[in-house]
């Protein structure tokens, strides 16, 4: 059985003591790849070398919606000069919004669309963080797409949306990522979007060291080997086996990602 992370941040502080035990557990969990996302530029050169360490790591470059005000003049360049010089640059992001801890809409949105450029310019899909902002992303795709007459290829990644809002982004043509929420005994609307998704757009992560699964989620630190528990209750919810998902799962993040393993 093969399992990919598709959304990672193994370069906070809380796993510096003891990353090559936290490789070892995911190697035998069946973990044959990861992919490392961004939360601003200044992390470009940590999760570089993380990506250089690990063969099975591949990795994101972009800035997070919550830090939209460290948008400058440079950081589109910023983004661009690493995506191209650097093959294991899979992606862009995370970016997106998230109206949930913040209310700086217009700096989001600005920085949102910046990196849509970026993506487009690539030709690399997006990692998009979404919270309490279903309606404003999905008007912001469908206008860029519109507009540019382009379709972005992308992830709505650590997905809470209820089914209705799960709809609007598969006819967008995006992957629906699910993370240790969906394990929570109240998440019965992700749940519901769990099982309803297409098997062909469906991707797990862990989102880690955030939202370890049940039954982890009592741990401070979340990490990669734990996403099994995600595929165990996806299967569960689809009525499907374990090794249909992580099949499922690890052929639809090569397709997005452009990966080999």
């Amino acid at each position: 059985m093969q399992l990919i992370d598709t959304h990672v941040h193994l370069n906070f502080d809380n796993f510096q003591p003891d990353l090559t035990a936290v490789r070892s557990r995911w190697q035998a969990a069946g973990l044959v790849h990861l992919v490392h996302s961004c939360v601003e530029p200044a992390e470009f050169s940590s999760i570089q070398a993380i990506a250089h360490q690990f063969p099975e790591i591949s990795f994101a470059v972009g800035l997070h919606p919550l830090d939209a005000e460290k948008w400058h003049s440079q950081t589109a360049q910023e983004i661009l000069s690493l995506a191209k010089s650097d093959s294991k640059v899979v992606a862009i992001g995370e970016m997106g919004l998230d109206f949930y801890k913040a209310d700086n809409y217009e700096q989001q949105q600005i920085v949102f669309e910046a990196q849509l450029a970026i993506a487009s310019e690539l030709d690399l899909p997006v990692i998009i963080h979404c919270r309490e902002a279903a309606v404003a992303v999905r008007e912001i795709l469908q206008k860029w797409q519109e507009r540019t007459n382009n379709q972005i290829r992308g992830v709505m990644h650590c997905w809470g949306g209820t089914p209705e809002e799960t709809q609007w982004f598969l006819d967008l043509g995006f992957y629906i990522s699910f993370s240790g929420t969906v394990t929570f005994k109240n998440a019965k609307a992700i749940q519901a979007s769990a099982a309803m998704v297409n098997s062909d757009r469906l991707l797990i992560e862990t989102d880690c060291p955030f939202l370890a699964p049940v039954p982890k989620r009592g741990e401070k630190r979340n990490e990669p080997a734990y996403v099994r528990y995600v595929a165990e209750q996806i299967a569960t919810l689809r009525q499907e086996t374990l090794a249909t998902i992580s099949a499922q799962t690890t052929q639809n993040a090569c397709k997005l990602f452009g990966l080999s393993i």
